[in-house]
């Protein structure tokens, strides 16, 4: 076993200890009351499909929209958009489509790693003499703005003649740290993305790829909410915080003081969001089995506002007062909501 992979994911900050607890105790209240309705969840996964596939090829510069992603994969063709974009986009989908269809008989393994990369970049004409194959020259990882314009090095990566040897002892590293369950399966994972973009063993889509072997570790390891709630979107939107993490971690890496606390302080945190939106999916839909309609549509007016009076919620709605009065009675049992006030000023708000 790499003795530099167990040091770094050993003596750990207790706040990250922590974040690793309330994501476990997060997946057991999914594991435990995940009886969502089977064309809901393929609702949600198709969503996210889109959602994910926009937001991890943004990180990386494209300019697609979620609205123009599912476009493209209807067979739209969008002529605003470089033909390299849209071969990015198709590409990264129908791979995040497979690894959430078929990740349990997917083995982790340096081939699956390669088919990956492969799969991801099958449409990109520019990557054809590359695609599947570790890089044979030197790359850098850049920092990119919202134009798809680099504004910076990140970090040099392992050279190429040594990229093959760092690959073989990560991955090695992961199989048997998730096979004894010697290390957190957590902090495996945390490790094995930060590591595998310090190495950047591709001469692109590299972080492409770390997303999605992301969400297939993930998978295996029990975290069944993972196709529901879109893991890229929560990167893209604290991307600086992204880049960050990952450099102050990367700067220490072969030196005396390595450590992945920063990075996996990141990781956990969109990992522990990601946890609670998806809980309170299965709260939603529990709440709805005991809504009339019209009820519901109240209750979903609440997820759009920060808090609302009987007069605002019926002028929004349209449902009459009497019933509106019975909604709130019951969503306040539920504690679904919480009242404020009193007379006329009294207001509702979720809680």
């Amino acid at each position: 076993m790499n003795k530099r992979f167990l040091k770094r994911t050993t003596q750990l900050p207790q706040d990250i200890l922590e974040q690793m607890h309330m994501i476990d105790v997060l997946k057991s209240k999914w594991t435990s009351g995940a009886k969502l309705d089977p064309q809901i969840l393929g609702q949600l996964k198709k969503s996210v499909l889109v959602t994910s596939t926009g937001a991890s090829t943004r990180i990386e510069g494209a300019r697609f929209s979620d609205e123009d992603v599912e476009k493209l994969m209807r067979g739209i063709s969008i002529q605003k958009f470089r033909d390299r974009d849209a071969q990015e986009v198709k590409g990264y989908y129908e791979l995040l489509a497979n690894v959430f269809e078929n990740y349990q008989s997917i083995p982790f393994s340096e081939s699956t790693i390669k088919f990956f990369h492969k799969e991801l970049l099958k449409y990109a004409e520019k990557d054809t003499p590359h695609r599947g194959e570790y890089k044979k020259k030197e790359n850098k990882v850049h920092m990119i703005n919202e134009a798809g314009e680099s504004i910076g090095v990140l970090f040099d990566t392992t050279p190429a003649y040594l990229t093959s040897k760092e690959m073989q002892e990560l991955v090695e590293w992961t199989q048997v740290s998730l096979t004894e369950k010697s290390t957190h399966p957590l902090l495996v994972v945390a490790n094995f993305i930060i590591e595998f973009l310090n190495i950047h063993s591709f001469e692109d889509g590299n972080g492409r790829l770390s997303r999605v072997l992301t969400n297939l570790l993930l998978l295996q390891q029990g975290y069944a909410y993972i196709p529901y709630v879109s893991h890229e979107k929560l990167v893209e939107d604290r991307k600086p915080e992204y880049y960050l993490a990952l450099r102050q971690s990367q700067q220490t890496f072969k030196t005396e003081n390595e450590t992945i606390a920063p990075w996996a302080k990141f990781f956990f945190a969109t990992l522990l969001e990601q946890s609670r939106r998806a809980v309170e999916l299965l709260s939603r839909e529990q709440t709805d089995k005991l809504l009339s309609k019209q009820q519901q549509l109240i209750w979903r007016y609440f997820e759009g506002v920060s808090e609302a009076t009987p007069l605002e919620i019926a002028n929004s709605t349209g449902v009459p007062r009497p019933t509106i009065n019975q909604a709130l009675t019951k969503l306040l049992k539920l504690r679904r909501i919480e009242r404020f006030g009193v007379g006329r000023g009294t207001r509702y708000r979720k809680t």
